[in-house]
């Protein structure tokens, strides 16, 4: 059997965890702060238990209190987000099982007793099989799989949940006590964490010197910090080196699924749009109404996105110091 691991805090659930559910054919333990609340909103789930284990993360006091949980699994999956990341390999050691990290596919073997893998390694460029003679530990790269919906992202009414009763040992030493949980610098935040993402392509910089486009793009980020998210770019834009290339979102970059997408100057190109999640809302501004992403938008602006970005900036009170010139839209 198969069983899907997945990690929450404060009720949110991590980057990918639909499609964990998915491949793992409904059947889910969701573990965290706020875990009920997590796995009713999960959509596709036939089978899920949660655990409550309250605030604070402590990967390996909870991978020895779920070895239990998942002895008679052949397969757990998880997916490849940071907590998931954390408590895999600790999982894997606790059970007693190999970890295979950042699958791209992963079932069990036509008699159920090992499992079958696929990895991508070389810049994602070689496809790798791997084959597990027994149980596995598997991470579950995000690639933007289609995923069940059950009306509005629910969990199915004929799914069977269960509250697990975890006790997590408090003397566990190879965890760290916490002392204090900062809030992430929303300028550096990993992008598949944040809750708004506000992206920009070249249609936000057209006509811009590569110093001007640099400084539109520090500007998207300040503005994106004053409402509470990050700043993300097209390849374009990474490759032409007008912000770094962790800000990437795309089939090539990072996978995203915030509470809010707001695409400036984007057009909604195949490669950008296989890096995007299951926003709750998306914006497209955009000179183009007839663009992808203008047709994908719940709201569609059709303005130049340079120069809302600039009315934004003003409104929002951002340093007028990151601003481009006027006279560079001219």
């Amino acid at each position: 059997m198969t069983v899907a691991v997945i990690v929450v805090r404060s009720g949110r659930l991590p980057v990918g965890a639909s499609e964990v559910v998915a491949e793992a054919g409904g059947r889910v333990v969701v573990v965290g702060d706020g875990a009920e609340s997590a796995l009713r909103s999960l959509s596709g789930v036939a089978y899920g238990r949660f655990a409550d284990t309250g605030s604070g993360f402590r990967p390996t006091a909870l991978a020895a209190a779920l070895g239990a949980v998942v002895a008679e699994d052949t397969l757990v999956l998880l997916p490849a987000s940071p907590d998931g990341r954390d408590l895999a390999p600790r999982l894997a050691a606790a059970t007693g099982r190999p970890l295979v990290a950042r699958a791209l596919t992963a079932e069990t073997d036509d008699d159920g007793a090992g499992v079958r893998a696929s990895v991508a390694r070389i810049d994602d460029r070689v496809l790798v099989p791997v084959e597990v003679r027994g149980p596995a530990v598997v991470t579950l790269a995000v690639v933007g799989r289609p995923v069940p919906h059950a009306g509005p992202a629910d969990a199915s009414p004929d799914a069977v949940v269960e509250e697990l009763s975890l006790h997590l040992d408090p003397r566990h030493r190879c965890d760290p006590e916490l002392v204090e949980l900062l809030e992430p610098d929303l300028r550096t935040m990993d992008l598949a964490e944040a809750p708004r993402v506000m992206a920009g392509g070249a249609g936000l910089v057209a006509g811009f010197d590569d110093r001007r486009a640099m400084a539109t793009f520090d500007l998207l980020a300040a503005v994106a910090g004053a409402l509470g998210g990050s700043a993300g770019a097209t390849r374009v834009a990474t490759d032409a080196g007008w912000t770094g290339y962790e800000r990437q979102i795309g089939t090539t970059g990072v996978t995203v699924d915030p509470d809010l997408y707001v695409a400036f100057g984007i057009s909604g190109a195949a490669q950008h749009i296989g890096g995007l999640g299951a926003p709750r809302h998306v914006v497209s501004v955009n000179t183009d109404p007839s663009c992808p992403m203008t047709a994908m938008a719940d709201l569609g602006l059709v303005t130049d996105a340079g120069d809302l970005l600039l009315e934004l900036a003003r409104r929002l009170g951002v340093d007028g110091e990151t601003q481009p010139a006027e006279a560079d839209r001219a």
